[in-house]
């Protein structure tokens, strides 16, 4: 390549970048690997350009990393921005290029807007592009930042878009349809992801499909409020891309300060949806802060006991939890004063001695000694108008004062934000929880964040920017301050589950739906992008808590051994055989997990939409675990044949249907490797015929694992 032109390569994957003088670099290429000197510098350029001077239009040709206006991008700007109330129009000049090495990084300035520009473009592990940029202002008064997108191009044929909503026990809900014309967003305005956040936007030809097809995909690593771009412009390529909504005067820098986008996460896949989770586990597991312990399974008390707590029957259930094999035992919301219902407490976080009349110590102590890890739920983001903390700094709130009236007046969940970007309030807080960390020796902290930010307003300016870089650095804090501590991020469930909060946390709770039916799409949408040894999926008591729904028991295992594994449901009401199920259970996991949480996630493209078929193969290919399972009653009575991706075609298999889990059961269909209970087949039979499916009825599933001969 010429000076003209750079090429990242990594993991199949290349982008191609064309430099200019007098303006931001272009992206000619992002997507296929374009091999080690496969295009000189002026071929890519020939075959990329649009048109040659002179031509139809006065502006740039190409649209640069950030594009404004004066390039002839006529979609939503890269980068808005107002000094003095007036518009500024950056006339960019490149003035360093610094090589990475699987990166670029770019130095922009325009002397006379008093504007700096520092873009990174990094090529990683596993192939996921990252993506981010900082605007520093330069001149002599302030400036206002409305908006820094990364966005990176898409060919034409990218002629459907996937985008996701969904709701409270309902995360992580796909639609598909055809690529809107002009320049389009999904918002997210909820100072978190939120349960209908965008999570994923992704360009693909075709409607998505598991194993085939090609696939574009941006995630925003950012907890605060977010969107999602799409630009497909008749003059110029598509764009898609990512950043934080920026609420008027949010970001105002004074002289010298700068605004730091959140990262960026862009794949691309020529394998389907599931090429893009191999791109985001590989580089999720290659993180210095990915957990490197086997996870536990775990046991939390919230569906158990929710408020009431009485100390001598969680010390039974503590006991139970540890004989059906549990390693990790978490006391949830309930614990401190007050806290009866969830109209009281919150922001306090000391001991409640008339529940706990000698502390927690005894409880934390019992559970150390039964050789389980304890855990205790906090919401440290949170405060409630009954508080002896709201009650002595009213000003410690985090909204605008005409919406805080009384604990009659509109709040959310009766709770209200703590605005942890005051100094008092995040020590207050910090010094509570390190206090109780430390006495009772924790090791795990349940971190919720039940409700929305309303009108969130610090010093008089918006404050989900500053909240949410706050609740990091108490996360970051804590981890700091007590080594070796884990957090789960739990936002009423799946509605902070995103890349930022994970360089903070070491596992999400995907939803507080246990119901194992909706669970099944829940965790296989979460596991798009995050390894499913980061996603806590429970069993929990039937019928459901959430939904009414009656489901086996079976059933709610296998859907719990999909993710971290553990139980949100007192054992104490099991019958005998159900604990014996259990303990099968948990053993199996701790056997099985050295598997499914590092090998490579498969999902069948099954024709009735009832079906789901999912797969974990080992890295070596010398072990694998299949769940065939429905969520809806199937349309024939002959199931599909499944063709098992990702088995060596070289080896022989056996095959083993895991009973103790609960004994598989089907409709009229048997095939007769399911008849047999033990089979060996060839890998290349496996991947090429694949299996004939029995006849599965609703909410039915059956436990596969093969290993090479």
């Amino acid at each position: 390549m010429n000076d003209n032109t750079r090429v990242l390569r990594r993991d199949g994957v290349s982008v191609a970048f064309r430099l200019a003088d007098d303006g931001l670099p272009a992206i000619l290429h992002w997507g296929a690997d374009l091999g080690d000197g496969a295009l000189p510098a002026d071929e890519l350029d020939l075959v990329t350009s649009r048109q040659t001077a002179p031509g139809t239009l006065d502006a740039a040709w190409r649209v640069p990393i950030v594009p404004q206006e004066a390039d002839g991008w006529a979609g939503a700007p890269g980068l808005l921005v107002t000094r003095d109330g007036l518009p500024v129009f950056p006339r960019w000049r490149m003035h360093d290029i610094e090589q990475l090495e699987s990166g670029l990084v770019f130095d922009a300035r325009d002397e006379a807007a008093g504007l700096t520009l520092r873009s990174s473009v990094q090529l990683v592990e596993g192939g996921l592009v990252l993506v981010e940029h900082e605007v520093r202002n330069d001149g002599e008064s302030d400036l206002d930042v409305s908006r820094l997108d990364a966005i990176l191009p898409v060919p034409k044929r990218a002629e459907k878009l996937t985008t996701y909503g969904g709701r409270w026990t309902g995360e992580k809900q796909p639609t598909t349809y055809d690529m809107p014309p002009g320049s389009t967003q999904r918002e997210s305005r909820r100072g978190r992801g939120g349960h209908d956040a965008p999570w994923v936007a992704m360009a693909s030809v075709g409607a998505p499909r598991n194993r085939a097809g090609e696939i574009w995909a941006v995630h925003l690593g950012w907890s605060g409020d977010l969107l999602h771009r799409v630009d497909r412009m008749t003059e110029h390529l598509t764009m898609i891309g990512a950043g934080e909504l920026l609420r008027p005067a949010e970001i105002r820098l004074a002289p010298g300060e700068s605004y730091h986008t959140p990262v960026a996460y862009f794949a691309w896949s020529d394998a389907g949806l599931d090429g893009i989770s191999r791109r985001f586990h590989t580089w999720m597991r290659s993180r210095d802060n990915h957990p490197a312990t086997p996870r536990p399974v775990v046991l939390n008390t919230w569906e158990a006991v929710y408020f009431d707590h009485v100390p001598a029957k969680l010390a039974r259930l503590a006991r139970r939890a540890a004989e059906a094999g549990t390693e990790r035992f978490v006391l949830d919301d309930g614990w401190f004063p007050g806290r009866h219902n969830d109209t009281a407490g919150l922001g306090d976080w000391i001991v409640d001695r008339e529940k706990w009349p000698d502390g927690l110590e005894p409880l934390a102590e019992l559970v150390h000694e039964l050789g389980m890890q304890f855990g205790l739920w906090f919401e440290p983001e949170m405060i409630n108008l009954d508080s002896d903390l709201a009650r002595e700094h009213p000003e410690w709130i985090l909204g605008n004062p005409a919406s805080i009236p009384s604990p009659e007046g509109l709040s959310w969940r009766t709770q209200y934000v703590l605005n942890l970007a005051h100094p008092g309030a995040f020590e207050h807080v910090r010094a509570r929880m390190s206090d109780l960390v430390s006495a009772l020796a924790v090791d795990f902290i349940k971190w919720d964040h039940n409700r929305d930010l309303v009108e969130a307003v610090h010093e008089g300016r918006p404050a989900t920017h500053v909240q949410t870089l706050a609740a990091y650095r108490l996360m970051q804090r804590i981890k700091a301050d007590h080594p070796g501590i884990e957090i789960e991020s739990c936002s009423s469930g799946g509605a902070r589950s995103d890349l930022g909060v994970l360089q903070y946390t070491d596992r999400v709770w995907a939803s507080d739906s246990n119901d194992a039916i909706e669970r099944q799409d829940i965790q296989r949408w979460t596991e798009l992008l995050l390894p499913p040894e980061l996603i806590g999926a429970h069993v929990g008591p039937s019928p459901a808590h959430s939904s009414g729904r009656t489901l086996d028991l079976s059933y709610r295992i296998i859907t719990s051994l999909q993710g971290s594994a553990g139980f949100e449901w007192n054992l104490l009401g099991c019958s005998d055989d159900e604990f014996e199920q259990i303990k099968a259970f948990t053993a199996i996991y701790k056997q099985l997990r050295p598997v499914l949480h590092t090998g490579e996630v498969v999902h069948g493209d099954m024709l009735d939409p009832a079906l789901r078929v999912r797969g974990v193969v080992a890295a070596d290919r010398s072990e694998a675990v299949w769940t065939f399972s429905t969520v809806a009653a199937p349309r024939e009575s002959l199931a599909e044949r499944v063709q098992l991706d990702g088995l060596d075609p070289a080896r022989r298999y056996r095959g083993r249907v895991l009973e103790a889990v609960g004994k598989a059961e089907w409709g009229w269909v048997t095939p007769g490797w399911l008849a047999a209970g033990e089979f060996e087949v060839s890998g290349r039979v496996l991947r090429e015929i694949g299996l004939q499916l029995p006849t599965l009825w609703p909410a039915q599933a059956i436990l596969l694992h093969l290993t090479a001969v």
